[in-house]
Order: structure tokens, then sequence, then C-alpha cells
């Protein structure tokens, strides 16, 4: 290990904090967002905090800005030992309400984007023996109602980091999949949906969350550190795995019954 890490997503909230919490053991951070003005100030906030690293402005979407990014790595740090794939944007609304042109940018965005990060890495991971660490969330996990297209892209994730889990163990690639319940953060800057009632219900839950982005970047560090291959940072998120687990059709109705609500309180705010 020569302590080089990418983190995609690192101009603000959680791929900031993961920034910082790495730079504290002093590693070296190749930095991408598409917001420029965050990256240059988590890089001055990773300097102030023993670290040291480049930011470079890359759009998940397109493959050959990874590419690029990869090949920076490469020139700069003469390679990587963890790549970070957290670039991730919110979205909700019905599945009525949803266009395609929604499910497309969701996908594109929050799925294929962690698709083409660990393509793009694969080889210079190989190498090194590193490690993956994919951002999913509980919706992975937990399918809530009003966001179909984002509980979809982020199971893929999850899918997609299993599958690389047991492809990868014989060039002993580690990887890892972090699920966060809802916490405090601007995720909701890049919100895209139909109902703005929905982004307000969702700014509640967040702004609700008793735990921070620095917190769960500590929790990932730690439990990174401990091996593990599934990251649960809230304990409510826990709780309600276990609970899906033993219990499936308990959680079901509950979510249906939370559909009710939200679809109730749309036509409330919609007279």
């Amino acid at each position: 290990m020569h302590n080089r890490m990418m983190i995609t997503g690192a101009g603000s909230g959680l791929g900031r904090e993961i920034a910082l919490r790495w730079a504290r053991d002093g590693w070296r951070l190749a930095l991408a967002d598409v917001n420029e003005a965050g990256l240059s100030e988590t890089l001055a906030l990773v300097r102030q905090a023993g670290g040291d690293g480049f930011v470079q402005r890359c759009d998940v979407r397109d493959y050959s800005q990874l590419t690029a990014l990869a090949q920076a790595c490469e020139e700069k740090f003469g390679g990587i030992d963890v790549i970070v794939n957290n670039a991730g944007v919110a979205a909700g609304g019905f599945f009525a309400e949803l266009s395609l042109e929604d499910w497309d940018w969701q996908i594109a965005v929050n799925l294929m984007g962690v698709v083409k990060g660990c393509k793009a890495f694969l080889a210079q991971l190989e190498r090194s023996r590193g490690r993956i660490i994919n951002i999913a969330s509980m919706a992975a996990l937990m399918q809530g109602p009003g966001m179909s297209n984002y509980n979809v892209a982020k199971a893929g994730v999850l899918a997609l980091s299993e599958s690389l889990l047991v492809e990868l163990r014989q060039v002993e690639v580690a990887v890892h999949v972090v699920c966060p319940s809802f916490f405090q953060t601007n995720l909701l800057d890049s919100f895209r949906g139909p109902d703005p009632a929905m982004k307000a219900q969702v700014g509640k839950l967040l702004e609700g969350s008793p735990i921070s982005a620095a917190d769960i970047a500590e929790h990932i560090h730690a439990k990174v550190a401990a091996g593990e291959f599934l990251i649960l940072p809230h304990e409510a998120g826990r709780q309600a795995w276990q609970l899906k687990c033993q219990a499936p059709q308990r959680l079901y109705d509950e979510m249906a019954e939370m559909a009710v609500k939200m679809r109730a309180k749309q036509r409330r705010n919609s007279h």
C-alpha cells in the first residue's frame, strides 16, 4: 500500500468527509467532482488535515473522463490503492409520474457511474492489490416508496459490489459497499423529481438524521480496516435490515402504509 486514494463526488458531503478522514492518516488523494469550487475547498481542507493530492473535474457519466482521471493517478501517484465511487444524485417521485428521462439520468449517474469507475481503475487496483469502496444506500436493501429509480440504481450498486467481491478475490482486490441511511448532506442540491413536495419530505428526513457525514466517514474507515464487506453506518438501518431479513412481509406492509400517507400529503399540498 502506498496510501493513494481516488474519490468521486469529493467536492462536498460524504465524499469530502471521506477525503478528510484518510487525509488525517497522511494519504494522497485524487479528488473528482463536477463541482470545481467544492473540489478546491476540499483540497485545501485535505492539506490542513495532513494529506495532499490533486483535483480533477470529472462527470462519472462520461467514461473517457474517468479513464483520464485514472491516467492522472498513474502519472501523479504511480498508481492507486483505493477507489471510492461516491458520486451520486438524489431522485424521487412515484413510478407513475417518473419519466423515462428521470430513469436514464438516475441509472447513468448512480449505477453506471460506479460501473465505469470500477472499470477505469481495475488494472491499477489489480497491480496494487487495492480495494474498491462503493457508496450505495439503505435504498439498495429497503425499497421505500416514491423513489423507485433511486432504489433500483442503488440496488444495482450493491449487486455489482457482490459480483466484484467474489470475482476479484483471486486477484486480491478487496471490495466494500456502504449503505448509509439518510444523513445530513447536500444531496438535495442535485434532487430531480416531478413533485416539489417530495423534495421537502426527503429534506426533512435528511435534516432529522442524528448522524453527520463525518460520523459516516469515521464508521467506514473503521469497518474497511476490519475487512467488512457490507457496511451499514446507521443503527436504525441495521435494525431495519434485520427486520427485512426476518419478517419481510411486515416491512412491505409498513412501506405500503407509508406510500398511502405520502400520496395523501401530496394531494393536500397540491390543493
